[in-house]
């Protein structure tokens, strides 16, 4: 005897969320970026980077966090390119998004800005920029000639 599931009809419906995140100690990440500067966050316990930023270590838990400003440069360690885009990101044409490992060591992952996909490749030297579109403040590679 075969026994077979049942037969059901799942109906997919939006879910939507709102969550609250204390800003109180990334404020320096936000205010560098306004002014063109991209920072991360350093234990002064443990001495671990982290970008995007952190308001407690995950490493070690601790508090004390201090601001390092990223050099902004950093070579790419993977990438992908992305035509079939998630609903939220449908006003957006494709793109690309890379990890770079920072001179800091931090890894980082963002947008490359303006590029041709043909052009990016592991290995390939970028720059860590802040942008301050119409949208809001964010921040992007750049490939670097």
């Amino acid at each position: 005897m075969t026994l077979k599931p049942p037969k059901r009809t799942l109906k997919s419906r939006p879910i939507t969320f709102a969550s609250e995140i204390a800003t109180q100690k990334l404020s320096e990440f936000w205010s560098g970026l306004e002014k063109g500067e991209v920072y991360a966050s350093k234990c002064r316990k443990c001495g671990s980077i982290c970008f995007p930023p952190v308001a407690d270590c995950s490493r070690c838990l601790g508090s004390e966090q201090e601001w390092i400003k990223l050099d902004g440069k950093g070579e790419i360690e993977t990438y992908t390119h992305i035509a079939i885009r998630p609903a939220s990101f449908k006003e957006h044409e494709a793109y690309t998004v890379a990890v770079a490992k920072m001179k800091e060591g931090v890894r980082v992952l963002a947008w490359i800005a303006d590029v041709n996909p043909t052009k990016v490749k592991i290995g390939t030297k970028v720059k860590l920029v802040a942008k301050n579109p119409e949208s809001g403040l964010t921040y992007a590679f750049t490939i670097c000639n």
